[in-house]
């Protein structure tokens, strides 16, 4: 029974295949019909049945536009035969460093019954392919044992490379550190079985035309000259015509080849491959949100992770501690990882996580000293308490600009430090915080309307304040303000007051002016980095983790960094990481997780009373100033 399926999803895949090749016979076909045509008129005329000055006029005509028509496909032959593939970028394992991997990836795919991979290289993502690097441009195949097997049938290098060469196994860097040896075996086999369709040669011959055309439109878009732009936008209308054209038998002819590996892989750990596929679905979350929670934050001040995939165990052991729906993921770390199949997984680590921060965040494609590596252990040292600095002293400078006052007393101690009460007061919506304000001074003063119970000796002669409320800090003109949060009012919402739009809308300024001067990343040289030379790099990040924040976002998160501020410097907090949740405020060693409603409140609505009192509780000082960056 698994054979017949196996060959029913190969006869399908290889059906699909000579419908593609098909579409490129009929392309040759349409690009020497004009020379066919003319070659019939010449032959016509020299035997003397096609004579006649209409007859001469048409060999004329037509011997021009088959030439014309054979320049044209001559040049789109040579720009889809020579343009370069897109390949995804990885770093390559070397069989020196995982000979354990390799030899069973090699006993895999002899249990298989297909040929074994031609190399094996990770990715910063939760996912295992098999991808063809068997284009010149990708740079000299490895050297196999098998090499003089090609010597004696007299093929050249190239023939061989596009006739023998296995593609190469792409697996997903997180699945080596969580997945056990046995796990990993289970999920890669219907992978491996991939590359016994794959070597069939319609099929593989199939795949180099469409990845040809792919290239070739990729070619085409790329930015060029007035002349060759020209040249080569008539040659992407056709690579997009042909693409088109067997879209449907390509996509087709995939999921046969998927069908008939995982109808072949069936007879290889099928038990277990159900179980490691729960695996591979709790590995997913685990990487999301290690990126966008840990690694994001670590990446914008400049430093990197070095041990993502290390970091990818912690949480979700730390999953499996919270959610009781995982509790028996834990116990399977006392059986042998994955990841002991590398000589070196340190190192390879560091790797995998030097090009996710390439690919996911745009940096560099090596460490330098405004892009250094940095450890777990030194994370909320290095990371969260920098990041907060910064981001406390961003809202202090945009606030200056803003003309606010640093304190409301000029003779007050400290006037000119950085404080939260600065932020908070500018923040505050007086007809949000005017009956919190009047209701903590009566129960204060002891008296039902908020008025002072002895006042004691007033000089008449000066002008008195009233002295049921405490002094506010200077406030501009609502005009500026209103004409800088334009742009801001729908992302705050309507309700939202000025001076939050405006603090928003200057942080937003002030982000695009530090980014903007930030200078652009460079290539790592030849020969060095994961792969460099296999993948353009020109438009990173290729994959974003997050849209940018909005001005809502970037002011709330500017809120909670100069209230964690706040906290550890007059409080005794501590910075710390959350596994889960990235960043977090240590205060007592317990994880302050309340603290983003009460910001929203304030950032909001304008009302600093839920804020306020839980700065109360926990004896934080707002009047005192802050240390930045």
């Amino acid at each position: 029974m698994t054979g017949m399926g196996v060959e029913a999803g190969a006869q399908a895949a290889r059906s699909r295949a000579l419908a593609v090749l098909r579409i490129r016979s009929r392309a040759l076909a349409v690009a020497l019909l004009p020379a066919a045509v003319a070659v019939i008129l010449l032959a016509g005329g020299s035997t003397g049945h096609l004579v006649g000055r209409g007859w001469d006029l048409a060999r004329w005509i037509m011997g021009v536009v088959a030439v014309l028509v054979l320049l044209a496909a001559g040049v789109i032959a040579l720009v889809v035969a020579r343009s370069r593939p897109a390949v995804s970028p990885t770093v390559a394992i070397a069989e020196e460093s995982a000979p354990d991997l390799y030899r069973m990836v090699r006993d895999l795919a002899d249990r298989l019954d297909v040929p074994a991979p031609s190399a094996i290289a990770l990715t910063p993502d939760c996912d295992s392919w098999l991808e063809d690097r068997t284009h010149p441009a990708h740079g000299p195949l490895p050297q196999e044992d098998r090499d003089e097997i090609t010597g004696v049938r007299g093929l050249t290098p190239a023939r061989s490379r596009r006739t023998a060469a296995s593609p190469v196994l792409v697996i997903g860097s997180p699945f080596l550190w969580w997945m056990r040896v046995g796990e990993l075996r289970a999920v890669l086999a219907p992978v491996v079985a991939g590359t016994g369709p794959s070597a069939h040669p319609d099929i593989a011959a199939a795949r180099r035309f469409v990845r040809g055309l792919d290239a070739a439109v990729a070619v085409a878009s790329a930015p060029r000259g007035p002349v060759f732009r020209s040249v080569l936008a008539g040659v992407g209308w056709v690579a997009r015509l042909l693409l088109r054209s067997c879209r449907g038998h390509a996509a087709e002819m995939e999921r046969g080849v998927a069908a008939a590996a995982a109808e072949r892989a069936q007879a290889v750990d099928y038990g277990l491959r159900i179980v490691a596929q729960e695996q591979v679905g709790l590995a997913y979350a685990g990487w999301d949100r290690l990126l966008t929670r840990v690694a994001l934050p670590a990446w914008r001040m400049g430093r990197w992770p070095s041990r993502l995939d290390a970091g990818v165990v912690a949480a979700l052991t730390e999953l499996s501690r919270r959610d009781r729906l995982a509790e028996g993921f834990a116990s399977r770390l006392g059986e042998r990882p994955a990841c002991d199949l590398l000589e070196e997984p340190g190192t390879i680590d560091e790797a995998t996580s030097l090009l996710a921060a390439r690919l996911f965040h745009g940096g560099p494609a090596e460490a330098g000293p405004d892009w250094a590596p940095v450890d777990w252990q030194e994370y909320p040292e290095e990371v969260v308490d920098r990041t907060w600095r910064t981001d406390a002293a961003r809202l202090h400078r945009v606030l200056d600009t803003l003309g606010v006052r640093r304190s409301p007393d000029p003779v007050a101690p400290h006037h000119d430090a950085p404080t939260l009460a600065r932020v908070v007061d500018h923040l505050t919506d007086p007809a949000a915080d005017a009956s919190g304000r009047y209701a903590e001074s009566a129960a204060v003063d002891g008296t039902a309307d908020g008025t002072a119970a002895s006042l004691g000796p007033v000089d008449l002669d000066r002008p008195t304040e009233p002295l049921t409320e405490p002094p506010v800090p200077h406030r501009p003109s609502l005009e500026p303000y209103k004409a800088m949060a334009a742009d801001d009012d729908e992302e705050l919402g309507e309700s939202c007051s000025p001076h939050s739009a405006a603090l928003a809308a200057g942080l937003t300024a002030e982000l695009a002016r530090e980014e903007a001067a930030t200078p652009a990343t460079g290539s790592a040289p030849p020969g060095q980095g994961p792969d460099s030379a296999l993948w353009d790099d020109g438009s990173l990040p290729l994959f974003p983790l997050q849209p940018p924040r909005s001005g809502r976002e970037l002011l709330a998160d500017h809120v909670t960094a100069m209230v964690c501020c706040a906290a550890m410097d007059t409080a005794g907090a501590t910075p710390g990481l959350d596994w889960l949740d990235g960043p977090t405020l240590l205060v007592n060693g317990t994880r302050a997780a309340d603290l983003a409603p009460r910001v929203l409140s304030l950032v909001e609505d304008g009302d600093p009373g839920p804020l306020r009192a839980w700065l109360i509780d926990l004896g934080i000082r707002p009047e005192k100033p802050v240390r930045l960056v």
